[in-house]
């Protein structure tokens, strides 16, 4: 008999197969677990927030993030929503969907971008941002002035395209 292997009553290989083919699932199963968890997710695509559609995209390596459709496009007038909070008077006629809002979020740890600006139009003002993403159909964008204790985090959700 093979001293490699044996047979139990049964005909069947035991330990001496057993224990390598354990082994190895083993060390595939880590592998595949790696590869999976060193992937870099990303939130490039449409999110969907109380009130609009936000498409985040990459331009120059950083990410930035439009606003894609308006829940309300129109005002009750019947007339297009516009930037009409903005400090700068000749930017106040321009369209709300379409305008980039968000602008130059870098990499700075897996799930996480910092670096950026977040303007909002309902009031006129720009904030130091963050990015949070670690996958699934959750988004949170941090907006703070000075210290990141001091402002609101917004949650967004990954929009049905």
């Amino acid at each position: 008999m093979d001293s490699k292997f044996s047979w139990n009553r049964k005909g069947l290989i035991t330990r001496r197969l057993v224990q390598p083919i354990s082994s190895l699932m083993v060390l595939v199963a880590m592998a595949l677990a790696s590869a999976y968890a060193s992937e870099p997710v990303s939130p490039i695509g449409l999110w969907q927030t109380e009130d609009a559609k936000i498409e985040i995209f990459e331009a120059d390596g950083k990410l930035n993030g439009r606003i894609a459709a308006l829940n309300q496009e129109y005002t009750t007038d019947g007339v297009e929503k516009t930037d009409i909070h903005n400090p700068d008077s000749a930017k106040r006629s321009r369209p709300l969907v379409g305008l980039v809002f968000m602008m130059g979020f870098t990499p700075a740890a897996p799930g996480r971008w910092e670096h950026g600006t977040v303007y909002d139009p309902k009031t006129g003002n720009t904030y130091a941002s963050f990015l949070e993403y670690k996958g699934g159909d959750i988004l949170k964008l941090r907006g703070y002035i000075g210290i990141s204790l001091i402002g609101r985090t917004a949650v967004w959700t990954k929009a049905k395209e």
